[in-house]
């Protein structure tokens, strides 16, 4: 069983606790926890097309379920509520319904939902009500153990088709307002703030995370997309946050990463060429890595360097206590990397199911993570973080990552 950590807002003590979801990451980290290389926001325009896009994903993939609405008039969905279509491809048809369990002990696939919504929700308000945010910040602060879990559960107990209809309203306000955010705006958020496209950037990286937790709900096996790249670049840019979560001195190099995306023939890199210490593998698992969605021994990553191999054990992509992430689902450690050279096929890791029971421990508020920091949505693993987060926390300076 994982254990999510919840990351309290500024001003609160930060709390630990056995949680569902992962925490959401804040892109807008300060320099000095970002991979030297690797600074800067993505372009608000497509990180806002690609979050509509995964969150049409997951759509489908729960619109149709045994005790919920048809996906009829769905964004992207088709009649009836099939999965499918767009990058929405799975592996094995969806079984079971909104109330199945998910990796997040006492987490099901609707609650994972509501924390998405929950949040999502909160975002808008933090673009368009920043004095009625900062008293959601506030009651936070006054139950930062319980607030993600407290957030989710409302929407969670609405009839599916209730739910499903809340969702896709706020996903669709959340996309108009953010993409009327003045150039160089800030969005308050929980400790700290962000701009339009770093705030959609962690709502991705937790959309995606929790779409993991419902898939492995439902013994589905999504298809990765090259929405990935996204979700990568969090985790590289977040490596020396990664250290200072964990109380340790990031190594004064930089890494050369190198991915390889899901069409099994780009390569995705970050960091000098000539960089001695390096990690490579399929994007896929790098992002399941980062999330806190499958245990390092599962996946198909390969450390070269004894600095990069420290990194692979406490590598996450998002804000707040690392937590105690996802048990392996077999013994030892791959020896290769999955670049197709070296005894693995492109695109190799974690199969369905993948990771097994194990909370979230990654990006977006909500418990279920694995580790995750507040900002994450409820329904990640047992490891629950609370809403995405950029707040200072334990391990020093500003928390990379809110979602």
């Amino acid at each position: 069983m994982q254990a999510r950590l919840i990351v309290s807002p500024v001003g609160a003590t930060l709390s630990v606790r056995r949680v569902r979801r992962p925490g959401p990451y804040v892109p807008d980290a300060p320099s000095s926890y970002l991979s030297r290389g690797e600074r800067g926001v993505a372009d608000p325009v497509e990180v806002l097309a690609d979050l509509r896009a995964e969150g049409e994903d997951l759509d489908r993939l729960v619109s149709g379920l045994p005790d919920g609405p048809a996906a009829v008039g769905a964004p992207g969905g088709a009649p009836g509520g099939a999965p499918g279509g767009g990058d929405a491809r799975t592996v094995a048809p969806a079984a079971g319904g909104w109330a199945a369990p998910t990796p997040a002990p006492g987490w099901t696939v609707a609650h994972q939902i509501a924390h998405l919504t929950w949040t999502d929700e909160r975002a808008v308000q933090s673009a368009t009500d920043p004095e009625g945010f900062a008293e959601e910040v506030r009651r936070a602060a006054a139950s930062p153990g319980t607030f993600v879990d407290e957030g989710a559960a409302g929407p969670a107990a609405l009839a599916p088709g209730v739910l499903l209809a809340r969702w896709r309203e706020g996903r669709a306000t959340l996309l108009r307002v953010l993409a009327a955010v003045p150039p160089g705006a800030r969005l308050p958020w929980y400790g700290t703030s962000m701009s339009a496209a770093s705030m959609a950037t962690g709502r991705l990286m937790e959309t995606w995370a929790h779409g993991e937790d419902i898939a492995d709900a439902l013994g589905v096996r999504r298809l990765p997309t090259v929405r990935l790249r996204h979700v990568a670049r969090i985790g590289v840019r977040a490596r020396d946050y990664a250290y200072a979560a964990h109380g340790l001195t990031p190594p004064a190099e930089e890494f050369r990463v190198e991915l390889l995306a899901p069409d099994g023939r780009t390569l995705w890199t970050y960091g000098p060429k000539d960089a001695a210490q390096r990690v490579t593998g399929p994007a896929l698992d790098f992002c399941l890595l980062a999330t806190r969605r499958a245990h390092r021994h599962d996946l198909a990553l390969r450390a070269h360097g004894p600095d990069a191999d420290r990194w692979l054990d406490i590598a996450q992509a998002f804000a707040g206590p690392p937590g105690a992430g996802r048990n392996p689902r077999r013994a030892g450690r791959p020896e290769k990397a999955g670049d197709g050279s070296d005894g693995f096929p492109p695109g190799a890791g974690r199969g369905p199911g993948a990771g097994g029971g194990h909370g979230d421990g990654g990006p977006g508020p909500g418990p279920g993570s694995g580790g995750a920091p507040a900002g994450t949505p409820p329904g990640a693993g047992r490891d629950r973080a609370g809403p995405p987060s950029e707040r200072p926390d334990s391990a020093g300076g500003q928390a990379p990552g809110g979602g």
